[in-house]
């Protein structure tokens, strides 16, 4: 399986042995938060989250925002509050920050969809974007920052190196990394073309370990390759549902720190170092209300979001934990 490449997202591709490169940083405890998706309340819950942990344990945790961190935030208001949060720490780009710093690059929402996705959905992601590129375009300072912001970063913790991306380790939007993607757990699709795609990114980069977001649903999954344990974590979406019924997004913490966290939905250990998804219990009602004044019944985005924000996809706790290995 390749990364796939067309005329929408050659400008967010890139080599995965980039990620070889020196790490970008260390932290003890990172929060990597993808998928914000313009939820106010959700961005201003994880940074509550971030001084819980602090308090708790007098060390800081270090936030890592990978990409999607706008999106439905089509008002002034909330596009500026997002934006300067996320500016403040360390961020790289998703495919709709790299469309609003280049309005005329003509390729919608560069979300670059799989084939089996409706064309309806296509068409709406499009005039999401539209709106947003019209609104970005009054805040010139905020998407010139955007545009130079990186496609993606590395950053150790303890003794592991993760690459943190958006979508793949071949492409900003990339679908190498999506629940769909992902080979049987029971591995009994050793020699798939996705574990091959999977084996070579990790052999490639040199890492531990992916963080990734942008397709949805999330996922933590480990593998075997060149008889090491390795893992790809996908936290789905920080602003919205990911589990059917539920009304939390989530987060991928990274820890050096041996104990699980405080609360989790799940997580493994890769020698010493955690890798768990934390919910990001924000304020729902506010977030709905919020949203309903932006996108009314019969837009675009109420079509395609209000189920989800509401109900929760089509996916459950157990069909995202697809690990089996400790170590």
């Amino acid at each position: 399986m390749e990364s796939p490449v067309t005329a929408e997202n050659l400008s967010c591709s890139y080599s995965s042995t980039a990620f070889s490169n020196p790490p970008s940083f260390s932290a003890e405890t990172a929060y990597i938060v993808g998928g914000i998706y313009g939820n106010v309340e959700a961005l201003r819950r994880v940074l509550q989250m971030k001084d819980q942990e602090e308090q708790r344990h007098g060390t800081a945790v270090k936030l890592i925002f990978n990409g999607d961190y706008n999106w439905l935030n089509c008002d002034a208001e909330s596009f500026i509050e997002i934006n300067q949060i996320v500016l403040r720490h360390f961020a790289t780009r998703g495919n709709v920050e790299t469309e609003l710093g280049d309005s005329s690059s003509g390729n919608g929402c560069g979300c670059n969809y799989p084939s089996n996705i409706d064309s309806s959905l296509i068409e709406q992601s499009n005039a999401i974007m539209k709106r947003m590129q019209i609104l970005a375009s009054q805040f010139q300072d905020i998407t010139d920052r955007l545009a130079t912001l990186p496609m993606f970063c590395s950053v150790t913790v303890g003794n592991k190196k993760i690459g943190v991306l958006h979508g793949d380790a071949d492409s900003l939007a990339g679908w190498g990394f999506s629940y769909e993607a992902m080979p049987s757990p029971s591995r009994d699709e050793r020699f798939s073309d996705a574990e091959k795609f999977i084996a070579t990114s990790f052999r490639n980069a040199d890492v531990s370990a992916f963080a990734s977001t942008h397709t949805g649903l999330p996922f933590l999954q480990d593998f075997m390759v060149d008889d090491t344990r390795r893992v790809i974590i996908n936290n789905g979406a920080a602003g919205l549902p990911n589990f059917r019924g539920t009304t939390f997004g989530l987060l991928s913490r990274v820890s050096s720190r041996p104990e699980p966290p405080h609360e989790i939905i799940y997580g493994t250990t890769l020698e010493g170092v955690r890798f768990d998804a934390l919910p990001i219990r924000y304020e729902s009602g506010v977030w709905i209300k919020r949203f309903l004044r932006n996108w009314p019944p019969g837009s675009v985005a109420h079509e395609s979001y209000f189920d989800r924000i509401t109900q929760g996809p089509d996916h459950s706790i157990e069909n995202a934990m697809r690990f089996g290995r400790e170590s």
